[in-house]
């Protein structure tokens, strides 16, 4: 049931990047590009406590695998990250709600 989630998390986050794709590399048949930088954000949005943090958290993530060059400003990860918290906050309740 865990991996399970952490499968739909994971392919839910990819699939956010790959929508939004911030470094341009969306060629419409490549929809596993954002797996590797999907498992990177996905660990960490458990210590988030809100989008501002995730919107840190992926722009992070984003410099680490591509540079800042190609990373670019901050501000362009608003959008993606926004929905990101929004999926993990549902996700989260979805779990807890079954726990109960």
């Amino acid at each position: 049931m865990i991996a399970s989630g952490l499968s739909r998390n994971l392919t839910e986050v990819a699939e956010v990047l790959f929508r939004h794709d911030p470094i341009g590399i969306n060629f419409e048949d490549n929809t596993d590009e954002y797996e590797p930088e999907a498992r990177t954000i996905l660990p960490r949005l458990r210590t988030c406590a809100n989008t501002e943090e995730v919107i840190a958290v992926v722009f992070e993530e984003f410099q680490k695998w591509f540079g800042p060059d190609i990373a670019g400003g901050q501000e362009k990860y608003r959008p993606l990250s926004k929905e990101i918290w929004l999926l993990w906050n549902q996700n989260q309740n979805a779990v807890d709600s079954k726990e109960a």
